[in-house]
């Protein structure tokens, strides 16, 4: 699994850098996404969860924006009305495509598949729904639909990219927050930014997902967040769930020839 994705794509692996401090919780993206990949509805009840009637990524939910309330001031802004000081984190989740993504490792019909962009696609008439990409998935992006039971999540508009355009979220966001791209500038991109906004006073921002050392070698869906992953749901220290299996196969090797030695060795000292 270990091999330079950007290095094999030639420059060109493309993604997204979402920067939250300048989300509004408008959920354009959300409703661009169902419109161009024509998405299921997912339900339009309030869950009683704050103003987040979707809760999370799902087969018929590609982008989700969170939104997250904490009693404390936002960098250097003014206080709250009164003792009401708070602030609202918002940020629009999606799958994150990673450089070693274990969907594409468990996945027994060749449905997921890696594009010419650096992108994970599902293809849906190949899925058998077996859901074995489900479970593998370290930041659980992928859901199985209720009808077809078939696997879904983002392809970053696959559709719009070969056509040389971007993927239909970046485009509707107001405010710039999901940004697309070169993967490359995106970094370079992000750290900058992230300067901006501790310089602002922000010193608890940070990037995820932007190191190619980490546990999934990188993603190509990173994002500038304002406070610790886990307060948006993100896992902290994210691994590809099938880093283990090559040295698991090379043990099950190991047993099994150790087996055969050993009904050789008997079948021997029977015969004499």
């Amino acid at each position: 699994m270990a091999f330079d994705l950007d290095e094999r794509l030639d420059g060109r692996r493309v993604g997204f850098f979402t920067d939250t401090s300048v989300c509004i919780g408008c959920k354009a993206c959300e409703v661009a996404c169902k419109e161009w990949n024509a998405v299921p509805e997912d339900g339009l009840v309030f869950t009683g969860m704050s103003y987040d009637n979707t809760v999370g990524l799902s087969a018929d939910t590609w982008r989700h924006v969170a939104f997250i309330e904490q009693r404390k001031p936002l960098g250097h802004q003014e206080p709250g009305v009164g003792e009401m000081d708070f602030r609202w984190l918002m940020a629009s989740d999606v799958c994150k495509h990673c450089t070693h993504a274990a969907c594409l490792d468990v996945c027994p019909t060749g449905s997921l598949f890696r594009t010419e962009f650096g992108t994970v696609v599902v293809q849906q008439d190949i899925c058998n729904g077996c859901g074995y990409c489900v479970p593998a998935c370290p930041f659980g992006v992928i859901g199985k639909r209720e009808t077809g039971g078939t696997a879904a999540k983002c392809t970053m508009c696959y559709d719009r990219l070969e056509a040389g355009e971007e993927p239909a979220c970046a485009k509707t966001c107001p405010t710039d927050s999901i940004q697309f791209g070169d993967l490359d500038e995106l970094r370079e991109r992000a750290e900058r930014r992230l300067a901006q906004v501790r310089e602002a006073g922000v010193g608890s921002a940070r990037l995820y997902g932007h190191d190619p050392d980490d546990g999934v070698g990188g993603t190509a869906a990173f994002f500038l967040l304002l406070d610790e992953p886990e307060v948006y749901g993100l896992p902290p220290d994210p691994v590809v769930t099938t880093r283990d299996l090559p040295s698991m196969w090379r043990h099950v090797g190991v047993a099994a020839l150790c087996l055969l030695a050993g009904m050789a060795a008997t079948a021997i000292r029977r015969r004499r």
